[in-house]
């Protein structure tokens, strides 16, 4: 009878309306043990959500113990604080720093537009300048076929997606604004059949007019165009995506605009992700008629990656730096999401997120951003409790025996010396990138390996050379980039360098190592050398010269490209040090990359369970807290159902859980009721009404049905009707 009743109520409970119940805190009902008699013929699975265990009642210093626990609890809570200040100062500075860099590598795009723009208004402005009142006539100036022309900028994009062409257009629509033009965006949801080309013209009033008439009209738009204000200027429609938009309707939208084109000067401005053939494509071979096209093409995503590589990992604006197992990590993820710039940076931010979630410290990472750095760790490391101190130079990164660069006792003083490092890795890096450009090796590449500790080596000796005393026989092998890796590829693209690309190479260096000024002399030496030789015979060591090279080089004299690769030889081997070999590395370097794999791939079935079970931390209600990891009645009655079932194995008897549903409920009531009877100041306070048995049965129903809408439950089967399939995700 009451499994019937049950199947009816999960048919209705959703609908039902609940009454609002007055629950109070009260005496919880503690998990079964071992020996109790709720068993099943499976084996039991708890989820691991790592609770902290209840306190022990039977302590006589306990009251000292609630106190110190208050104070800690107080103090990773201001610590918490910290990290998320610290995050968003950090990705603030990051995510500006994109942006700029993202607009400077646009900047040349944008002005080639608007150069486009200007002189395809100057070329329709001479064909024939019409006054307002030839403008506002409903039929043709000319009939030349030339004069209805629309010029037309197709940009190709060179996106598989069009997730990274957002803030391009958006920015482009900006710098076209600011430099006078009247602007109106199109999008491919507006250029699709549903709407025609009524909501075409529609939408472009309604960007440009104060007041956009009932019927949508090109002559309307051509009275606004009269305006003083608004005649000495060109109107430029943005298509973001052209090949998502409807033929026909952009077909007829462009047939009816060419009429006016004398009138109203109207460019067109599309974006083409894939080839430049796209509009033949889709455009019918009349509406391509009218069309004046010019080709424009934006930056590849490859050079876009290496500028932001260069800009927020290789030289951290923030401080914030990635492992070699996350960078491999992000470099997949960005070529298995089609190389977007956008997955990569949602990556980089995630990554971000979760370091400064996961390390207590990373609130240190913040002091890179201050103008007196080590006075700010100082302050910081001074309040620190004497756990956390220790914590510090407990780091693996400090204990370790194979450091070659000892920690030392001083944070502040190990913090210091990890940012000058860092600075000198970047660097040496820089300099790589440089002459491994030239070769077609990309930024990206030459990072990831560059951080890999297990590619890092000692340093042979502490002697170096001066470079007027290098020979042959000091020159690093020559088959030493005759593997796959990219560092000693980019070393042997010095060695068949031209000379006054090894000039320009240089001068790039002396720039990159201006703070280094040994190796910076070292450099100007190397200049100074080159300039000579230029000035002499101007002299190209290529592929086909090395055989006569070297025969040159026989007294003892070395080429100018071997003494380039000499050096950048050696300070890649002094300077090139992955943060993963330095000391308190761990504080602004994130290296879980399982976190992050999880956290992107997404688990959100097993996220609600554990969200369920841990509502209690979640909440940080005062009624939950004091009760340890026991079930509360004052929570929902979903965190309550999934709370019982971890009792089960994976099967789960209806009528047993119904049974611990109800005794929670009613204890509860109960508990109240007496609370009531005997608080003095309450006695003119109604009791609360117990529950009716029915009320019960329908909330049961509801958790029940929610916990199958989540997919953490199957429902019952007709063989058997009395039981019902848990779901478990993970350990």
């Amino acid at each position: 009878m009451f499994l019937l009743r049950c199947r009816c109520l999960l048919a209705i409970c959703i609908s039902l309306p609940l009454s609002p119940v007055f629950l109070q805190p009260f005496f919880v009902l503690h998990k079964a043990a071992a020996g109790a008699s709720l068993t099943t013929s499976r084996a039991r699975r708890r989820v691991d959500i790592s609770q902290p265990s209840s306190p022990n009642t039977k302590s006589a210093k306990r009251p000292r113990d609630e106190d110190e626990d208050e104070d800690d609890e107080g103090d990773m809570e201001l610590y918490e604080q910290l990290r998320l200040e610290a995050f968003h100062r950090t990705w603030s500075k990051i995510q500006s720093t994109i942006n700029e860099v993202l607009r400077g590598i646009n900047l040349k795009l944008f002005d080639q537009v608007l150069r486009w723009v200007q002189e395809s208004f100057s070329t329709v402005r001479s064909v024939m300048r019409p006054c307002p009142a030839e403008i506002q006539q409903p039929y043709p100036l000319l009939t030349d076929v030339i004069c209805r022309k629309i010029p037309t900028a197709f940009v190709l994009t060179k996106n598989a997606e069009f997730v990274d062409d957002v803030t391009t257009f958006r920015d482009l629509s900006d710098h076209l604004e600011s430099n006078g033009c009247h602007l109106a965006k199109l999008s491919s949801t507006e250029l699709s059949g549903k709407h025609g080309v009524a909501g075409c013209l529609r939408s472009l009033l309604r960007q440009l007019l104060s007041d956009v008439p009932d019927v949508a009209d090109v002559s309307a738009l051509a009275s606004w165009y009269c305006g003083a204000k608004n005649y000495d200027q060109p109107i430029i429609i943005v298509i973001d995506d052209l090949e998502q938009c409807s033929g026909d309707v952009l077909g007829e939208l462009v047939m009816t605009l060419s009429e006016w084109v004398i009138k109203i000067p109207i460019f067109f401005v599309m974006g083409i992700a894939t080839t430049l053939d796209a509009p033949r494509k889709l455009l019918s071979s009349e509406a391509l008629q009218q069309l004046y096209p010019c080709q424009l093409t934006m930056g590849s995503p490859s050079e876009r990656m290496n500028a932001l590589v260069e800009a927020i990992l290789v030289k951290p604006c923030a401080g914030f730096c990635i492992s070699h197992e996350v960078a491999v990590f992000l470099k997949n993820y960005f070529f298995r999401h089609d190389g977007t710039i956008t997955s990569f940076i949602s990556a980089l931010k995630l990554a971000c997120s979760k370091h400064f979630s996961v390390e207590p410290l990373s609130f240190l990472c913040m002091g890179t951003l201050e103008e007196d750095c080590e006075n700010f760790w100082r302050d910081k490391f001074g309040a620190l409790p004497q756990a956390m101190q220790k914590q510090a130079f407990g780091l693996p990164s400090c204990t370790r025996e194979n450091n070659s660069i000892k920690p030392g006792n001083n944070l502040v003083e190990g913090l210091s010396a990890l940012m000058k490092l860092q600075r000198d890795w970047s660097s040496v890096l820089s300099c790589l990138y440089e002459a491994g450009r030239h070769g077609k090796v990309q930024l990206l590449d030459v990072f990831c390996e560059a951080i890999n500790p297990d590619l890092h080596t000692q340093k042979d000796s502490n002697v170096e050379l001066p470079m007027s005393k290098v020979t042959n026989g000091n020159l690093p092998s020559r088959n030493s980039g005759a593997g796959r890796r990219f560092l000693p590829q980019a070393l042997d693209t010095v060695r068949y360098m031209p000379m006054e690309t090894l000039f320009h190479v240089l001068k790039v260096w002396s720039i990159h190592l201006e703070g280094m000024n040994e190796i910076n002399d070292k450099v100007k030496e190397l200049q100074s050398t080159t300039t000579s030789a230029t000035s002499a015979d101007c002299v190209r060591i290529t592929k086909d010269k090395w055989t006569r090279s070297t025969n040159r080089a026989a007294n003892g004299a070395v080429p100018l490209n071997e003494k380039a690769i000499m050096l950048l030889d050696d300070i890649t081997r002094n300077f090139l040090v992955p943060v993963e070999c330095l000391p308190f590395h761990e504080i602004i370097c994130f290296k879980n990359v399982g976190v992050l794999q999880s956290a992107l791939i997404g688990n959100p079935r097993r996220m609600v369970q554990l969200d369920l079970l841990k509502s209690q931390s979640r909440l940080k209600c005062s009624c939950c807290s004091r009760n340890g990891i026991a079930v509360s009645a004052s929570l929902h009655d979903t965190s309550i159902m999934c709370n019982l079932a971890q009792e089960y194995g994976d099967v789960i008897n209806l009528h047993d859980w119904y049974l611990s549903f109800d005794g929670i409920i009613n204890n509860a009531n109960s508990k109240g009721k007496r609370k009531l009877i005997g608080s003095p100041s309450k006695k003119k306070s109604k009791a609360t009404p117990q529950e009716s048995e029915a009320m019960i049965q329908a909330r049961f129903c509801r958790a029940v049905t929610e916990l199958q809408i989540t997919g953490l439950l199957r429902m019952p089967s007709k063989r058997r009707p009395d039981l019902v399939q848990r779901i478990a995700f993970g350990p």
